[in-house]
């Protein structure tokens, strides 16, 4: 098949790929770049620090998060939003992944578009946002992130993939417990404190803290963090993930909210890492319980999972992740919904 020219659209609170932390960004970035490597022309819009072996158009600078000039962080969006428009005939589609709001563009230009919907979707607002641009195609990333808008013109699901070698397979399990994410209450790191305490294993915890979520890190987390057994670490990036996740006895994933696919679990299990979650969201959809760690509801459960942990085969870990969640496999899928839409009218 002919090569095609790809626009990705990328939010701009992170560069491409991410410093730090950064989901989306990062998802976008891997996909980029396979669709580099696989000999289509892309062009990503990202912040100008962005690192991408495609053509790069920034409408700033920086990564906003990272710079300070910028108050008005809408204001990037709305003019990257400008440059697309400019330049859209340049392009075979356009995939976006900066939520709703590009849509009343997309329909008034005259070449597919497709949006991958990397958030939660079940705030009431949406209903309304869904139902007036029912025309837009739109991606989830798991099943179960579409039951609050099932009026979505969805067109596929995808899966979040990495690269194959990111991430080296460790086949010894470790002696300590990771958790790695956000902290703010739905992921309820405060959960992962109690579970490693309770089975007196160590838990290293590397977190990004949001304004947000500052006074809950002061007021419920930081008082807990003086337990021998917790170590904090704060934020790190890509190249210190391996040895953090690989060298780990299990990820604690212990969320209580929506999740709509949740990258930390692929990077566990492309380490070989198992995972003990709470059942909410895309997590039975991403790990086999039995297999490739355990899904638990209770907290009682949860103790009883850990001291199970070491049962799991850790290239199953592996395995599951090179049959589903490799930057190819994504490609590949997202480029099946390119071709089924361009063989459509725009639009449509």
């Amino acid at each position: 098949m002919s090569p095609l020219r790809i626009a990705q659209v990328a939010p701009l609170f992170e560069s491409v790929p991410p410093k730090l932390y950064g989901g989306t960004e990062r998802v976008v970035s891997y996909l980029t770049e396979e669709l580099v490597r696989q000999g289509h022309e892309v062009t990503l819009f990202a912040s100008g620090d962005s690192i991408t072996q495609a053509k790069l158009i920034a409408p700033c600078e920086r990564a906003l998060r990272l710079d300070d000039r910028v108050v008005d962080h809408m204001s990037r969006h709305i003019l990257m939003l400008e440059l697309l428009a400019r330049r859209a005939s340049a392009f075979d589609i356009v995939h976006s992944h900066i939520d709703y709001l590009p849509f009343p563009v997309y329909r008034r230009l005259s070449i597919p578009t497709v949006t991958t919907l990397h958030g939660r979707l079940d705030l009431p607002e949406l209903a309304d946002i869904f139902a007036e641009f029912s025309d837009a195609p739109v991606v989830s990333i798991s099943m179960s992130q579409r039951q609050p808008l099932p009026q979505a013109h969805w067109v596929g699901n995808v899966d979040h993939g990495l690269p194959d070698d990111l991430y080296t397979f460790h086949p010894k399990a470790g002696e300590y417990l990771a958790f790695l994410g956000r902290i703010s209450p739905e992921k309820r790191v405060d959960s992962a404190i109690s579970l490693a305490i309770a089975e007196n294993l160590p838990l290293k915890i590397s977190a990004k803290i949001d304004q947000v979520d500052a006074t809950y890190f002061e007021t419920v987390i930081k008082p807990m963090l003086d337990h021998p057994l917790i170590e904090f670490l704060g934020e790190i990036g890509d190249s210190e993930k391996d040895g953090f996740l690989g060298n780990a006895l299990a990820l604690l994933f212990p969320i209580d909210w929506p999740e709509p696919f949740g990258l930390v679990m692929v990077e566990a299990l492309a380490c070989g890492t198992p995972i003990l979650a709470r059942c909410r969201g895309s997590v039975p959809e991403i790990m086999e319980s039995g297999t490739t760690g355990f899904v638990y509801e209770t907290e009682a459960e949860g103790q009883s999972a850990l001291r199970n942990i070491r049962a799991i085969d850790r290239r199953a870990c592996r395995k599951a992740f090179e049959q589903r969640f490799t930057a190819r496999i994504m490609a590949q899928n997202y480029l099946e919904i390119y071709r089924a839409l361009l063989e459509s009218p725009p639009n449509a």
